[in-house]
C-alpha cells in the first residue's frame, strides 16, 4: 500500500480517507502501520504529482487505468513520461560538487519544508547527505553563514538583504532561493491584556521580536504605526529568541510578542497568553522565512545548489497540500527538529486552533508554504528598512531585489520539477494590500513618502 495511489482506478489519487477509520488521513494510516517508510514518501509524492499533471481529470485517469490495467500503467506511462529520471532529478545536471552539506535552521514551523525534507527523503532523492544544524538564534545563523560553517540556511526573509548590504554585520553577498513560508505568525498577548485589545492603548507595553532584520519586526512596527504609535518611542521592542518568548510572557517580562509559531500556539497551550491577531490579518500572503545560501556557494557548487533547490521546492509543494499536514506535523515534531507536541503543530499547520479567548478558530491559510521569492516582497522589506532608519540614503530597490531574490532560478527549477508557475511570476512585481493600504512595488519611493510622521 502507498500513501498516494496513482495507479489504482478505484482510489482517489490524493486520498484523504483512512481505510481503518482510526487516523485523520491515509497519510497517517500508512505511516502508523509502517506500510511505507518515511524516506519513500517523497518518491511516491513525485510519482503521484506527475500522474496528476498528466491526467488533471480524475475521471480520465481512472478510465485510462481501467483500459490498460493497473499493473501495466507504470510501464505504459514510462514510455513517454520519464518517471524514473524525474525521481532522480539530481542526476540530470551533472555530478554534485559537494554531497555532504550542513544546513542551519531555527526550530520553528516556518522552516517546515527545509526540516521535513530530511526525514521524508527529499535531500537523499537528490543525492545529498544533509545534516540539519539546529541553531539557537538568528545572529548565530548570520555569523555561521558568513564564517562558512553552514553551506545554506533557514533565514528570516530580510536577513539575506541585510547581510548582503552590510547592515549589522560585514557585507557578505547572500541569495534567497525560496520563501519557506507565508503568513504563519501572530501577535500574542499575555492573558492580563484580554480586556486591552485596542492597540491605541498600548503605550508603555513591552513586545518581543526574534530579530531586528525580521518580518516580525517590520510587521509589528507597521501595525503599531497604523494605530498611531511610534514603535521606537511609545513601546519597547526587545529582541528575544523564539524559544524564550513564552517563558518571558509567563514571567511578565514582556506584554506580548509578534513571533513565529509554534510559540504563539504554545502560549495558548500553556495558558499564559492568547492570540490577538494572526499576521495574515496585517498582510495576507506576507513572506516570513526564506531558504538561501551565499553567492560564493552557488558559484562554486552550481550542481549541488540545483539539487538542493529542487529538494526544497518539492518539499514546499508537498507542504502546501493540506492533506499532508498531519503527516508533516508528525515528522517535524521530534526533539532533533522542532521539539514540540504534535498536537500544537497540528493546530498551527491545519489552521484549526484554540485562540486562548475561548474560541476554536478555523483558518486554513494560517500558514502556507508558497516558495516563490517575489521581488515585491524584497522591495517592501527595503521600504521598511528605510522607514525605520536601518538604511540611510537612497536605495536602488529594483537592483537589490532582483540581485538577491532568485525569482528567475525559482521559475526555472519549478518548471523542471513540474510545479505550477503563476502568471504573475512573469515580472515578479505585483500590487498587494497591507492593512488596507496598497503597496505598488513599482513605486516604492512614493509609497515610503505616503506615511505620516508619528
Amino acid at each position: 500500500m502507498t500513501i498516494h495511489r496513482p495507479f489504482d482506478p478505484d482510489q482517489a489519487l490524493f486520498s484523504t480517507s483512512c481505510s481503518c477509520g482510526k487516523h485523520a488521513s491515509a497519510l497517517e494510516h500508512d505511516l502508523a502501520s509502517q506500510k511505507m517508510a518515511a524516506e519513500d514518501i517523497g518518491n511516491n509524492f513525485i510519482e503521484a504529482s506527475l500522474v496528476k499533471a498528466l491526467f488533471p481529470s480524475e475521471v480520465k485517469r481512472r478510465a485510462f487505468l481501467k483500459a490498460v490495467g493497473s499493473g501495466s500503467a507504470l510501464s505504459v506511462l514510462s514510455g513517454f513520461l520519464p518517471i524514473d529520471a524525474i525521481q532522480a532529478m539530481a542526476q540530470e545536471k551533472g555530478p554534485l560538487e559537494k554531497k555532504d552539506l550542513n544546513i542551519g535552521f531555527i526550530p520553528i514551523t516556518c522552516a517546515t519544508p527545509l526540516i521535513m525534507a530530511e526525514p521524508l527523503g527529499f535531500y537523499r532523492k537528490q543525492g545529498l547527505n544533509v545534516s540539519l544544524m539546529k541553531t539557537a538564534g538568528w545572529a548565530l545563523i548570520r555569523d555561521k553563514m558568513i564564517n562558512k560553517e553552514l553551506d545554506a540556511s533557514h533565514f528570516l526573509s530580510p536577513m539575506p538583504l541585510s547581510i548582503s548590504m552590510g547592515l549589522g554585520s560585514n557585507p557578505s553577498p547572500m541569495k534567497v532561493a525560496t520563501i519557506q513560508n507565508i503568513n504563519g505568525q501572530a501577535i500574542t498577548l499575555a492573558n492580563k491584556h484580554k480586556e486591552n485589545r485596542d492597540p491605541t492603548k498600548w503605550r508603555g507595553m513591552k513586545f518581543a521580536i526574534p530579530f531586528e532584520y525580521s518580518m516580525h519586526n517590520f510587521l509589528l512596527r507597521y501595525y503599531l504605526a497604523q494605530h498611531g504609535l511610534n514603535p521606537d518611542k511609545d513601546v519597547q521592542l526587545r529582541v528575544t529568541p523564539p524559544a524564550e518568548m513564552v517563558a518571558n510572557l509567563r514571567a511578565g517580562n514582556i506584554d506580548g510578542f509578534l513571533g513565529p509559531d509554534p510559540f504563539n500556539q504554545r502560549a495558548v497551550y500553556d495558558e499564559v497568553g492568547f492570540i490577538h491577531i494572526l499576521s495574515k490579518d496585517i498582510w495576507n500572503g506576507h513572506p516570513c522565512c526564506a531558504f538561501g545560501t551565499s553567492e560564493e556557494f552557488i558559484k562554486q557548487n552550481p550542481n549541488t545548489f540545483a539539487a538542493l533547490y529542487r529538494a526544497v521546492l518539492n518539499a514546499s509543494t508537498m507542504a502546501r497540500d493540506p492533506v499532508n499536514r498531519p503527516l508533516i506535523a508528525k515528522v517535524i515534531s521530534p526533539q532533533n527538529y522542532i521539539n514540540q507536541p504534535e498536537a500544537i503543530l497540528m493546530q498551527v499547520l491545519t489552521g484549526k486552533f484554540a485562540d486562548g479567548l475561548g474560541n476554536v478558530q478555523n483558518v486554513p491559510d494560517r500558514v502556507d508554504f508558497n516558495p516563490i521569492p517575489w521581488y515585491t516582497m524584497a522591495t517592501w522589506i527595503l521600504t521598511q528598512m528605510q522607514r525605520w532608519g536601518y538604511i540611510k540614503g537612497d536605495v536602488n530597490y529594483k537592483d537589490i531585489a532582483e540581485k538577491i531574490f532568485l525569482l528567475t532560478d525559482a521559475k526555472k527549477f519549478m518548471g523542471e520539477t513540474g510545479i505550477t508557475i503563476p502568471p504573475q511570476a512573469k515580472t515578479g512585481y505585483q500590487k498587494v494590500s497591507i492593512m488596507g493600504k496598497e503597496f505598488d512595488p513599482m513605486q516604492p519611493a512614493a509609497y515610503l513618502k505616503s506615511f505620516p510622521t508619528i
